[in-house]
């Protein structure tokens, strides 16, 4: 029985590392390949590989733009928005445009009127009219002059570029966003395929150090740490498995994907390498800016609000034509059997004497919203610069920074080699084996991290000098 007891520990150690190596063959079988199977969650396909499942689309990043500015939300109801003011335009402008009305009544007299006329010197009254009345009439006018039409007619254009200005700001946001969203997906993904390397690297200590421990060369102490590093390094790439399914949310939100429907992802890891790089010495042009352009929409557009106050004191003229078809019987029953003509054309002139100082005071008001506006442009010029001077600086630290990394992983995967050599020799202990792998470890996601930033400060910085493109 004791027998038993005694050799317990290595049984169980055996089968903790069968195990291991069972869970570790399914991860292999995930992930084979370099890419996630379309089965199970939707990822990584590298641009060289065939075999894709046939239900699944495969986008790159322009394909993902593309299908964002299609399907978007929020940048179709910019478009919609753009529309709806086109159709205000219209209404607007229809005020220009002749007015046309009919209108139709019926009247009865039960008591007629009176009159009074003179018979000999005498006021005497008289009955008049008859007792049924029926009166179609049409009437047409038109606008001549009114301030109110004149500003529809000048604001109209601005209106119009005001919208299509909004659909850009949409679009620039919608690129620059799924952008983002794309490389951090790609980040994740290759954070698991180093998170694999580890496992394996780990995997094949863990091997080594029992086949030592069995062999009497070592205690089970270095079996024991192979294997809390092999549990930590499976539950990082767990961790970071599941992290992909958040950020491809993220990125189907983005571009208005179907929910429950499946993409992979397709990138040129040569030529995103070669796209990190931005002229940081092209000159900030606030005009390229969306923000800039439409604020300068709208100053003009308060400017034709100041000037419409200030012809507030013009009158408005229109011109009119009436046409009534009269109907006049004292019986009901022959009321439409004679009609009596009659129209008529006139001009109204409406002339704004004394408003109660409301004029003034909108003038007034509208001058100070200019003056709102100028300021709205100093603010807006600070913080379009402090943005690019941030997305710059931003920039070229984390390209320093990334280039720093690269030759940290070449350097941590040489110390590696070196030190998994020498501890096979015996001359250090597996404590430095485990501490050269975290290096490594570490630098390659480091690397991988700084790769990312320097992306997103690339579009931060590209949306800073508004050169993001919003035609793919």
């Amino acid at each position: 029985m004791l027998y038993h007891f005694r050799f317990a520990p290595v049984f169980l150690c055996c089968f903790l590392l069968v195990s291991l190596d069972i869970c570790a063959q399914q991860h292999d079988r995930v992930y084979a390949n370099g890419r996630y199977s379309a089965g199970l969650i939707p990822g990584l396909v590298s641009g060289n590989e065939t075999g894709i499942d046939s239900n699944t689309t495969v986008l790159s990043l322009a394909d993902c733009i593309r299908f964002a500015l299609k399907n978007q939300p929020a940048l179709n109801q910019a478009l919609i928005d753009e529309s709806i003011a086109r159709t205000n335009n219209a209404i607007a402008l229809s005020g220009w445009l002749p007015q046309v009305n009919g209108t139709a009544t019926y009247q009865h007299y039960f008591q007629r009127p009176t009159a009074f006329s003179t018979f000999s010197g005498v006021l005497t009254p008289v009955l008049t009219g008859v007792y049924n009345y029926s009166i179609p009439s049409v009437t047409a006018s038109q606008t001549l002059f009114s301030t109110d039409v004149l500003l529809a007619a000048k604001s109209a254009k601005l209106n119009t570029l005001g919208a299509k200005q909004a659909v850009v700001s949409a679009k620039i946001n919608l690129v620059s966003g799924v952008s983002k969203a794309f490389y951090d997906l790609l980040l994740s993904i290759e954070q698991i395929s180093v998170y694999k390397e580890d496992t394996a690297r780990l995997r094949k200590n863990q091997a080594d150090a029992y086949n030592r421990y069995k062999s009497g060369i070592v205690d089970k102490v270095d079996y024991k740490q192979a294997t809390i590093s092999l549990n930590n390094a499976l539950s990082q790439l767990r961790n970071a498995t599941e992290a992909v399914q958040a950020k491809y949310a993220v990125l189907k939100q983005l571009m208005g994907f179907t929910y429950g429907s499946r993409f992979t992802v397709h990138f040129d890891t040569t030529q995103m390498m070669q796209e990190i790089y931005i002229d940081t010495n092209a000159r900030l042009e606030f005009e390229k800016r969306i923000e800039y352009q439409a604020l300068q929409t709208a100053k003009r557009m308060q400017r034709e609000t100041t000037l419409y106050y200030q012809l507030g004191f013009l009158p408005s003229l229109s011109a009119y034509y009436s046409y009534s078809h009269e109907f006049e019987n004292n019986r009901f029953s022959d009321l439409y059997s004679r009609a009596y003509p009659y129209s008529l054309f006139g001009l109204q002139l409406n002339i704004p004497i004394f408003t109660g100082f409301r004029r003034v005071g909108n003038m007034h008001k509208a001058k100070l919203q200019e003056q709102r506006t100028d300021w709205d442009e100093v603010n807006l010029r600070l913080a379009i610069y402090t943005q690019y001077s941030q997305a710059m600086a931003g920039y070229k630290s984390n390209l320093y920074y990334l280039r720093q990394q690269g030759e940290n992983v070449e350097m941590a995967r040489e110390v590696y080699n070196i030190v998994k050599l020498q501890y096979r020799e015996g001359v250090k202990a597996y404590l430095d084996v485990i501490i050269a792998e975290s290096d490594l470890q570490t630098s390659e996601i480091n690397y991988l991290n700084a790769l990312f930033q320097v992306i997103e400060s690339k579009i931060d910085l590209e949306k800073a000098m508004g050169d993001i493109p919003t035609e793919i």
